[in-house]
């Protein structure tokens, strides 16, 4: 029963966008975040399925420490959006990945994610606790780069996003967060040594194998 969760509502006046949303949010966590605890984040759309999350929590019990929802690996689907949408999503895809080097992952961009508490709390100690700068929808692949820039062992499973289910209007809007991506690669290499200090340099690397032992 939705009465019997304990909820916290963390709200902004005015919309300040999903960078600051999701900084405020992990703001928040810092103070209450226990390394066994999992944190997701979803659409607030209706389009991110809480049936996924099953299949995202058996990849973390493989040893994964964050789980990506994607509509780009074999499996997933785009259903019910317009041909010019999906074109300028692959393209947007295909370009961060290669400019800023996040090949191997099949989505970057998706705020469908399942995180292990130890791994935010990580990014924390070197980021600050809110983790992400930027106020745009380029913030995902912010925190997609730092998470590589910490080694984080990163899965992901395949997701149908289904724009009919949508609730209210995309957003979005292309051109700003075209020029946001296109900011990401000046802070990238900031972002890379911020990686190197804390715990992240220090820290042993294991694979999921020896992390669901």
């Amino acid at each position: 029963m939705a009465s019997d969760l304990d909820l916290t509502v963390l709200r902004h006046s005015t919309n300040l966008g999903p960078g600051r949303a999701f900084a405020t949010g992990f703001t928040h966590l810092a103070t209450v975040l226990k390394p066994d605890d999992f944190v997701v984040t979803m659409e607030g759309d209706n389009t991110s399925r809480p049936e996924l999350l099953r299949a995202m929590f058996v990849r973390a019990g493989e040893g994964y420490d964050v789980v990506l929802a994607s509509p780009y690996l074999y499996g997933g689907s785009i259903e019910h959006t317009t041909t010019w949408r999906v074109i300028l999503s692959r393209i947007a895809n295909v370009f961060v990945k290669e400019v800023l080097g996040l090949n191997g992952i099949a989505t970057v961009s998706s705020f469908y994610r399942l995180y292990r508490g130890s791994v935010i709390t990580n990014l924390q100690r070197c980021y600050g606790s809110g983790i992400v700068e930027r106020a745009g929808f380029e913030c995902m692949i912010e925190l997609l780069l730092k998470l590589v820039y910490t080694r984080t062992t990163i899965s992901e499973v395949p997701m149908t996003l289904d724009t009919s289910l949508r609730a209210g209007k995309s957003k979005m809007k292309i051109l700003s967060t075209i020029a946001g991506y296109l900011r990401l690669w000046q802070d990238a290499p900031r972002w890379r040594a911020g990686a190197s200090s804390p715990l992240a340099a220090d820290a042993p690397v294991a694979s999921p194998q020896e992390r669901a032992r």
